[in-house]
């Protein structure tokens, strides 16, 4: 983020129309820039290099370079942005494969101006946008032997488990870490759980940091996957 604390932006989808109503919404925000546009996926990679955004609105239908194959590419950068992938198709291929290639969030493009907003301000602040459906069918996709999300987790053999969502922590995890774990595991926010736990964002970035190192996890997407698999949590909490 810029030290000014603006959000920069950069827009990708090869509709013009659509990319104009993407800028209007996001800049009638304070605090919000759109610095650059692409049409495809090789345009937004290099839009990415030049302007070194904090987030990409990336469409997955582009001509070329599509948005999974530029998320791919610009989440192998150094320091790279967060990718927040916009697409009208509501499928789980879209979904896992956008998870997949590193993207932090996934939004239809018929939500409201206000969740895009939101969206944007989510990813930005490195937070990962997983609303409870999303989760719902990450976890699904996971848990299914035939069809993973992403690599396998591989936890500590320490990282031993309890009875369940009503029992105490999880070993290797403080109580608290244990209860930041659930309430990722319900697809919240870090400002969320912040609110529920009357703490602040940066305590709940620090848990979820703690949480992610003494699992072994590579991000809260493969946490929540662990805390299913292990009944940490379970479907319906």
């Amino acid at each position: 983020m810029a030290a000014d604390g603006v959000i920069r932006v950069v827009l990708a989808d090869d509709q013009d129309l659509v990319r104009a109503g993407f800028r209007v919404i996001l800049e009638s925000e304070p605090g919000v820039q759109v610095v650059a546009e692409a049409a495809d996926g090789a345009a937004a990679v290099a839009a990415v290099v030049a302007h070194r955004p904090d987030v990409v609105c990336l469409d997955v239908q582009m001509p070329g370079v599509d948005g999974l194959e530029a998320a791919r590419r610009i989440t192998a950068t150094d320091d790279p942005p967060a990718v927040l992938v916009l697409t009208t198709f509501d499928t789980d291929e879209y979904l896992f494969d956008a998870l997949a290639a590193g993207a932090s969030g996934f939004l239809l493009k018929n939500a409201s101006p206000e969740k895009l907003i939101e969206a944007v301000r989510t990813v930005a602040a490195g937070d990962a946008l997983l609303s409870p459906d999303v989760t719902r069918r990450v976890i699904s996709r996971a848990t299914s032997a035939s069809a993973p999300v992403v690599a396998p987790v591989t936890v500590p053999a320490t990282a031993g488990v309890d009875a369940g969502p009503g029992a105490g922590p999880v070993a290797g995890l403080t109580e608290r870490e244990t209860e930041v774990l659930r309430l990722l595991g319900r697809g919240l926010s870090n400002a969320e759980i912040a609110r529920l736990l009357f703490v602040g964002d940066a305590t709940v970035k620090t848990h979820v940091s703690n949480v992610l190192q003494k699992l072994g996890v590579r991000d809260r997407i493969q946490a929540v996957v662990w805390a299913y698999e292990n009944g940490v949590v379970r479907s319906g909490d």
